[in-house]
């Protein structure tokens, strides 16, 4: 099968499995959740609005037109650290089994601000949040995996070409991960970078000895979302608002059940099976810049995070 002929119903019945997708109450997330949820998934929303996860939750029943659908909210906000460790705790008192990681919640183009916890916006919701998550939920996902088929069990970071177009040329800036001098969109491109990287050390460090634990990074596509209406940074939000009809009446912007294509593909599809692999539009192999694809940096950026959230991490 390739790329071009992949959709969300060629996918295999996933009764019995166990996914989170993170920010699945909307856009490109809540179309990875339908996705999954139609092939009897179990599919939990990381969302840090429990009244949009729900309503979410009512709409995907809805539109499957199957209110039996196992489709549960789990709090989680990407800008505070304490949160993401108890959403993984909860997550693991719940389930005895993960069978899908989607890394899929993100932000873009806002203006320049830091988080409670004193790091970049964008660089902590797209990245150090995300990463902090996988790492509590790894046993859970390794300890899923030799009870699974082979390759069932899986982590998917959604990235974008951003990595490549907008990150800083020297790749990830160690000594000022926040950027405040830079445009907002350097630092979304850098939190981008960061993502496939994640995933280049997750399949350096796992992938490679564990054939049951698939990886992949995925670009999703430039898919019509509310992180078109979010990058303030680059224009006033009525601008973008009247933008975004324009750009999709031109073939810019996709829709977002495209836009989940890719990350369906990677988490769910048996025909995908090249762990570490960047995944492009749509449900395609691609090849990410020269800096993502750098494994020492990979390997560098690894290390820096354990030190950062060491605190964290013991939790």
């Amino acid at each position: 099968m390739t790329g071009l002929k992949f959709s969300p119903d060629s996918l295999p019945n996933l009764s019995g499995r166990v996914f989170l997708v993170t920010g699945g109450n909307a856009g490109i997330g809540m179309a990875t959740v339908a996705g999954l949820a139609s092939k009897g998934a179990k599919v939990y929303i990381g969302a840090r609005n429990p009244d949009k996860a729900r309503k979410a939750i009512d709409d995907i029943k809805q539109s499957l037109a199957k209110p039996e659908a196992e489709i549960l909210p789990l709090l989680l906000d990407l800008q505070d650290f304490a949160s993401v460790v108890n959403a993984a705790n909860l997550l693991k008192s719940k389930e005895t089994a993960l069978h899908g990681l989607v890394n899929n919640a993100g932000i873009m183009g806002v203006p320049f601000a830091l988080t409670k916890n004193g790091y970049e916006a964008q660089f902590q919701t797209n990245y150090l949040s995300h990463w902090l998550l996988t790492y509590h939920l790894l046993p859970l996902l390794v300890a899923t995996a030799p009870c699974a088929g082979l390759g069932e069990v899986r982590i998917v970071n959604v990235t974008s070409d951003g990595h490549e177009r907008f990150a800083p040329t020297a790749g990830i800036c160690f000594s000022d991960p926040s950027l405040e001098a830079e445009s907002s969109m350097t630092r979304y491109g850098h939190s981008k970078l960061a993502n496939i990287l994640h995933i280049a050390q997750l399949h350096a460090l796992h992938g490679r000895e564990n054939p049951c634990l698939v990886v992949a990074a995925v670009h999703p596509g430039h898919i019509d979302t509310n992180l078109n209406k979010q990058a303030t940074a680059m224009a006033p939000s009525a601008f973008l608002r009247a933008m975004v009809p324009l750009m999709k009446c031109a073939g810019i912007l996709d829709n977002q059940a495209k836009g989940a294509l890719s990350s369906l593909y990677a988490i769910a599809s048996p025909e995908f099976t090249e762990s570490g692999a960047y995944v492009v539009p749509y449900a395609k192999i691609g090849t990410p810049s020269k800096a993502a694809s750098d494994g020492e940096l990979a390997g560098k950026l690894w290390d820096w995070t354990l030190r950062e959230l060491q605190d964290w991490i013991a939790m």
